[in-house]
C-alpha cells in the first residue's frame, strides 16, 4: 500500500480555472486536467523564475517531488496547446498557505 500524499502548499487558487481554444464549441473538445499544485509549480518555476530548491521549499515538498509535479504540469499544458484541447485546473492534494494568500490579495488591491 503506497504512502498517502502529503499536502502541498499553494499560495492561492488560480483566477480562472478553465481555458479553451477560441472558436471551437466546448462539447467538441477533449480536456486535459492540471492539478492546483501543478498550477502552483508552474507559477513558481516559470512565472517567478525560482530554482527547484526554493520553489520546493515554498510548496513544502522535496526537490524531487517538486520536479515530478512540474513535469506533469508542463505535460498537461503542452498537451492542451499542441492537441488543441481544453485545460481544466482542479483537484490535487494541497492546502492554501494563508499568509501568502493574504499578501497576494493585498498586492492585488494595490494594482
Amino acid at each position: 500500500m503506497p504512502r498517502p500524499c502529503k499536502c502541498r502548499r499553494v499560495r492561492g487558487l488560480p483566477g480562472a480555472s478553465y481555458f479553451k481554444p477560441i472558436g471551437i464549441p466546448l462539447v467538441e473538445l477533449e480536456e486535459c486536467v492540471l492539478s492546483v499544485e501543478g498550477f502552483e509549480a508552474l507559477r513558481l518555476a516559470d512565472g517567478e523564475g525560482l530554482g527547484m530548491d526554493e520553489a520546493a521549499q515554498r510548496m513544502g515538498v522535496s526537490r524531487h517531488t517538486f520536479g515530478r509535479i512540474l513535469r506533469k504540469a508542463r505535460h498537461a499544458v503542452a498537451e492542451a496547446l499542441v492537441l488543441g484541447r481544453a485545460l481544466r485546473v482542479e483537484g490535487g492534494t494541497y492546502s492554501l498557505d494563508r499568509q501568502d494568500a493574504q499578501d497576494a490579495s493585498v498586492q492585488n488591491e494595490i494594482f
